[in-house]
């Protein structure tokens, strides 16, 4: 039996005849099991004149007739339970899918199959502006135009291994590789391609991630888009998702929700977290200290060298809180700032207070924001402690979040 290959549109809504030629009915959809990375054709759903029903594949035969593709059933055998069968026009075409080299949401416009020895199978999920033309009939005779001009018309296609559904009751939806392959994306891709769904489809991605991947994604995600799945998260989830991330950006967050969606979360967090969080909140918006992270490290001058080694080891802090190692007194109030390369090269049993450099460059709480980036951009910092009238250390303001903010009034100025 040669190979052959078509497409589901070129046989949807062709007529099932019997052995002796007589019309069965009209074919609805094909139903594919879902357990293997190429699926195979289970049933056909068919519109009959009793009324819609299914059919085992096994006894079907696809012959190609005067450029035609004729079904034929020699054998009906009626399924009472279609049950795991995943039915490719209801659930793939004209769905959406998330094309994981892309880095985007693509729509799949048609779906190739191949007729082997052993059965039917689905191979491709078609992306292409061809695809969509075969579906309106336009394919052949658009492109045998265009030849003349040696214009090609662009086909592109995703293998099925590629693709896979979250659930048949999300009939919006199909994933590429929901739960291993997004997982490789960085957050601001996924956050980008979750914007691009609609909120539903959105919401079922954006459940599918631990609570850290989560919080990561979160954090990359445009003002709406965050509002919008934290309103629809039960306040436990999003409660818990908030806690892993810094307490600016928590605090940047809620603001931006009505108060008592921000109360309710806020109640649910850990005390701990809820109260910094609170703290943060209550800066006027135009100053530092809205800004600022309290994630950051900090060391008493008594401390030797090998054990601030030995307690950085231990904490083994993110990349963007170790620029600088701030130095403080008994009572929390900054005095100095150490740089790695002092540190390590330090000897064992050396102070900090004895390494650490005393010209600091800090910014006050209630400074405004203009004023920081002045003296970060004048100093070249990569971040910069911020303090309050007494000196204390109170959190640092690190570049992304400067860059950051300097986007966001960008944006702000070009839609005024």
């Amino acid at each position: 039996m040669p190979i052959m290959s078509l497409y589901l549109s070129r046989i949807l809504g062709n007529k099932i005849y019997s052995r002796d030629k007589k019309v069965l009915g009209k074919l609805l959809d094909l139903g594919v099991s879902m357990e293997i990375q190429h699926p195979i054709v289970l049933c056909a759903k068919i519109k009959t004149k009793s009324g819609v029903k299914y059919y085992k594949w096994q006894n079907f035969k696809i012959a190609k007739k005067h450029g035609q593709y004729e079904l034929t059933c020699t054998k009906p055998i009626e399924l009472q339970s279609v049950n795991d069968t995943l039915f490719l026009s209801k659930y793939v075409l004209d769905k959406q899918i998330i094309d994981i080299n892309g880095r985007k949401v693509v729509r799949v416009n048609d779906i190739r199959l191949v007729l082997l020895e052993s059965g039917l199978y689905a191979v491709a999920v078609d992306i292409g502006v061809e695809g969509l033309l075969r579906r309106l009939g336009l394919a052949k005779p658009l492109k045998r135009l265009l030849k003349r001009f040696n214009i090609n018309i662009s086909s592109k296609f995703i293998l099925w291994e590629d693709i896979e559904t979250i659930t048949p009751s999300h009939e919006n939806i199909m994933l590429s590789k929901t739960y291993q392959k997004l997982s490789t994306l960085h957050p601001s891709d996924l956050a980008d391609i979750i914007e691009d769904l609609d909120l539903k489809s959105g919401i079922a991605i954006f459940s599918s991630l631990d609570r850290s991947r989560a919080a990561d994604v979160l954090e990359e995600m445009e003002t709406d888009t965050q509002r919008n799945i934290l309103n629809t998260l039960s306040a436990e989830k999003a409660a818990d998702i908030l806690e892993e991330m810094p307490a600016d950006e928590v605090a940047d967050i809620l603001d931006d929700l009505n108060e008592e969606r921000a109360e309710e979360l806020l109640n649910e967090m850990e005390n701990d977290v809820s109260t910094e969080v609170r703290e943060l909140m209550e800066y006027p918006e135009h100053t530092v200290g809205s800004l600022m992270t309290t994630d950051y490290i900090s060391f008493k001058n008594t401390l030797t060298a090998e054990d601030t080694i030995r307690e950085l080891r231990r904490i083994k802090p993110e990349e963007d809180t170790i620029y600088y190692l701030y130095v403080v007194d008994a009572k929390n109030r900054l005095i100095g700032v150490v740089s790695l390369r002092d540190l390590v090269i330090a000897e064992p049993n050396t102070t900090l207070e004895k390494i650490m450099n005393t010209d600091i460059i800090y910014a006050y709480d209630m400074d405004p924001i203009s004023s920081l980036i002045k003296t970060i951009s004048k100093y070249n910092l990569m971040a910069i402690p911020v303090v309050d009238k007494n000196m204390r250390l109170l959190g640092t303001v690190i570049i992304n979040d400067i860059i950051y903010e300097l986007m966001k009034t960008r944006k702000n100025y070009v839609r005024r």
